[in-house]
């Protein structure tokens, strides 16, 4: 990971307040192994002006710190279900060469990213280690950020922009091999694209969650609306979905396919500065019109490759000054 001097600012949302005029935050969700969660929360503490507690076995909390409270835990329910000592303590040993040490955050602002990064610095120095350690280290960083409005008017224009960029996103991002290979970051559906970017596409909510439910009915997505939908319309979502895993509020669900925390040039404030492309894209509607239209000419060739709808993407991007 880039030294503290080195970190990107995190970009500001073009449209910073929600619509009851408060500031948006954003939730992170960053998986890592290398150490134990107990370090990685005393860490935290100790550069976040925390402190560090094991509420119950496994599973570490940092309260009161400059950015709130953390959570800090082996990511696998099954083994946070095992007895502490003897056999089930091995098993747990066993299984961090495979399960990550997960830390979420309380949302933050989003110009608290970069005082983040900088404790992330912390235990990439302390061992860390992030998705290029192992063909089978499919780890990600996840953000949560908070919606302007669950208004039809507010939703459908980022999840069209993030569908329609997505690859070019992707390519940019340099993903992992191992996160290609496994179905945990899959991309849309073109068929969803089809009808997000149609002249006839989905014009209320009730249309768009259908639509999305039809085609992408899955968490395994770059973009994981389910959330906001289930809080938009739980029972809509419930219909289709199994809601054991799927937490109604009031945000996207950006699920970055790789955690490199510790390799150089890598920052939470660059990948975050990608969704800020995704929302500045869905609020410039000549631009929205103009990928639209792009795709629908794309798809109406004879080959539909990704990597060409990518390399378009970049350039239209390119002419828009973004």
């Amino acid at each position: 990971m880039s030294q503290t001097s080195d970190l990107p600012d995190a970009a500001p949302l073009p449209r910073p307040l929600t619509s009851r005029g408060t500031p948006r935050r954003v939730g992170v969700e960053i998986e890592f192994s290398g150490i134990t969660e107990e370090r990685a929360a005393r860490l935290l503490a100790r550069d976040l002006n925390g402190a560090a507690s094991e509420d119950e076995p496994g599973h570490w909390v940092v309260s009161g710190s400059d950015l709130g409270d953390f959570e800090c835990y082996l990511d696998s329910r099954p083994l946070q279900k095992l007895d502490r000592e003897g056999f089930g303590a091995q098993l747990r040993e066993l299984a961090r060469s495979v399960v990550p040490v997960e830390v979420v955050s309380d949302p933050i602002e989003v110009a608290q990213i970069e005082a983040l990064d900088q404790a992330l610095v912390s235990l990439a120095n302390a061992g860390a280690t992030g998705t290029s350690g192992g063909v089978l280290l499919g780890f990600g960083t996840h953000f949560n950020p908070e919606a302007v409005s669950l208004d039809f008017a507010d939703v459908a224009p980022v999840l069209t922009a993030y569908a329609l960029i997505e690859d070019h996103l992707r390519r940019i991002a340099g993903i992992d091999l191992s996160r290609r290979l496994l179905p945990w970051v899959d991309p849309y559906p073109r068929a969803l694209v089809d009808r997000l970017a149609a002249p006839d596409a989905p014009a209320d909510m009730r249309n768009l969650i259908n639509t999305y439910l039809e085609h992408a009915p899955s968490r395994n997505h770059g973009l994981d609306m389910l959330c906001i939908f289930a809080k938009i319309d739980h029972s809509r979502v419930a219909r289709v979905m199994d809601m054991e895993q799927i937490s109604a509020r009031p945000t996207y669900h950006l699920r970055l396919p790789d955690c490199r925390i510790d390799e150089p040039g890598w920052s939470l404030a660059k990948e975050w500065n990608r969704w800020v492309l995704v929302e500045r894209v869905s609020e410039n509607p000549a631009l929205m019109a103009r990928l639209k239209a792009a795709w629908r000419d794309h798809r109406a060739s004879l080959t539909t490759l990704r990597s060409d709808w990518a390399g378009r993407v970049k350039t239209i991007l390119q002419e828009a000054g973004l």
